[in-house]
């Protein structure tokens, strides 16, 4: 394996680091990998996180989005619960938040029967951060120093991961709002304020992406 193919999955993009780095993987390429195919794994076998709980319609609040269950005992609503979502960063780690709208508001506080809320309960400490990736802003730091084809490979494909996970949240839900830098805007900017810049400056920037 000389190459990578054009979408290489996990598996191919270890193997290929394993191969120009001579069985020798770096510590922190090793960390972000395994948090990449944690959340690889929301994807192809459905674990259990945060993402998952709020994609459960039985703890969706059917009387305000005109939900019911259909003859099959399969939960449909007319309308799509309202959130809004964030890119968020730290020094250190990557982190996809939700928040649910209320009233055109979003909410970031506890919320038991709100009859104006899409859930019928919203605990922030356990259904905001939806997934992280651990080590993230590190690694692409550790990248843009000396990486590899690999390295760059690695970014991209959580890059890719996370909008197939927003994608799958479309269908469901009524996006209102992204806020922050994407994955790849963030790499980005490290690399174009390199030398001129410190990581907490890039998080504090202002960047939105509105639906």
């Amino acid at each position: 394996m000389n190459t990578l193919s054009k979408n290489p999955d996990l598996k191919e993009i270890n193997a290929f680091k394993k191969k120009l780095n001579w069985g020798d993987v770096p510590a922190i390429y090793h960390m972000v990998s395994t948090s990449i195919g944690e959340l690889d794994g929301i994807l192809s076998y459905g674990f259990d996180s945060a993402f998952k709980q709020i994609l459960n319609k039985s703890k969706w609040n059917l009387p305000l989005l005109d939900g019911y269950e259909d003859n099959l005992n399969i939960i449909q609503v007319n309308k799509k619960p309202k959130i809004a979502l964030k890119h968020f960063f730290t020094a250190v780690h990557y982190e996809l938040h939700c928040y649910p709208i209320v009233n055109g508001e979003k909410m970031a506080r506890t919320m038991i029967n709100d009859p104006n809320c899409p859930f019928m309960r919203w605990d922030p400490e356990v259904l905001q951060r939806l997934f992280r990736v651990s080590s993230l802003v590190s690694y692409m730091i550790y990248s843009i120093d000396g990486g590899d084809q690999a390295d760059m490979a690695l970014i991209k494909f959580a890059y890719l991961r996370i909008e197939q996970l927003i994608e799958i949240l479309r269908e469901s839900f009524d996006i209102v709002e992204i806020k922050g830098y994407t994955i790849a805007e963030f790499y980005q900017e490290i690399s174009s304020r390199k030398g001129n810049a410190v990581i907490t400056d890039i998080i504090d920037s202002p960047s939105t992406t509105s639906e």
